[in-house]
């Protein structure tokens, strides 16, 4: 197995493992410590069925349900993310981190890749750690004591999901899907801090109003994305992207309208963001 860092600020692909396995105990301790240490991890050239790709998130930990789109019939937790050649809202196209909104948002998410558009559809990552570690000794100390609240049905976030749930809709609806977490965590496994808000799903400050809480929320949103902080992954059939959702965002472009991309997603459950 070999570890190839992708970028300065996140991002590793890894090469010569094969993940249809699924891999074995020390292969899993090898993926989970680069999972770790470089918040997200890639792989090429899979061929994982929706169970195979079940199996491997079982590795880690406890797949979860997403509550807003029907998994496959055959295996409900691997939810098929598909843009078809007509429609031209991708699926989630805007920063975010996975199901904010969540009293216990997933700890990770794997994404494989079964069809990709021949140009565009890359996904960007960015790390929170990064985000927290380059704010001021004031922003840290004014932040740390705050609360966000975080919602499904942000406007934004909504219309990315209106193609999907046209034909996958849960019975959920996104207006009541909402959470309080703190704006600051601290990773439960590494003990790092991590800027946790995102402009799909932060809506305010606990104890402010939203218009209150716009001028800071949108300095972090800028902030969280600076260009140092983030990586980008090009897409291939057989792809895998494994990345740490309690202290990354991700982006999915939407640059391939008039081509069919088809992905498979499993989230892990995870815990209370402290």
């Amino acid at each position: 197995m070999e570890i190839r860092p992708l970028a300065s600020g996140l991002g590793a692909e890894i090469l010569g493992v094969d993940l249809a396995g699924p891999p074995g105990d020390d292969t899993v301790r090898t993926l989970r410590t680069a999972l770790l240490d470089h918040v997200v991890v890639f792989f090429r050239e899979q061929m994982l069925t929706p169970q195979e790709l079940l199996s491997l998130a079982q590795c880690f930990g406890e797949p979860g349900e997403y509550p807003l789109v029907r998994g496959l019939p055959e295996c409900p937790l691997v939810i098929p993310v598909i843009k078809e050649p007509h429609e031209r809202v991708n699926f989630g196209g805007l920063w975010h981190s996975d199901t904010a909104y969540l009293e216990q948002p997933p700890m990770a998410t794997l994404l494989y890749a079964l069809a990709t558009p021949p140009l565009g559809g890359d996904t960007l990552f960015a790390n929170m750690y990064l985000a927290y570690d380059a704010l001021s000794d004031g922003m840290k100390n004014l932040l740390e004591g705050l609360c966000a609240v975080n919602v499904a049905g942000k406007p934004a976030a909504s219309r990315t999901r209106e193609d999907m749930r046209r034909s996958h809709a849960t019975r959920a609806n996104d207006t009541e899907l909402e959470a309080v977490h703190p704006v600051i965590r601290t990773h439960p496994e590494t003990g790092r801090k991590a800027l946790y808000v995102n402009v799909a799903h932060t809506q305010r400050f606990e104890g402010m109003t939203a218009a209150e809480s716009a001028p800071l929320l949108d300095y972090l949103f800028s902030h969280q994305i600076t260009p140092e902080f983030t990586c980008r992954f090009q897409w291939q059939p057989g792809s895998i992207a494994f990345w740490d959702n309690r202290a990354s965002l991700h982006y999915p472009l939407n640059d391939y309208h008039g081509y069919r991309r088809v992905m498979h997603r499993v989230t892990i459950a995870g815990d209370r963001p402290c």
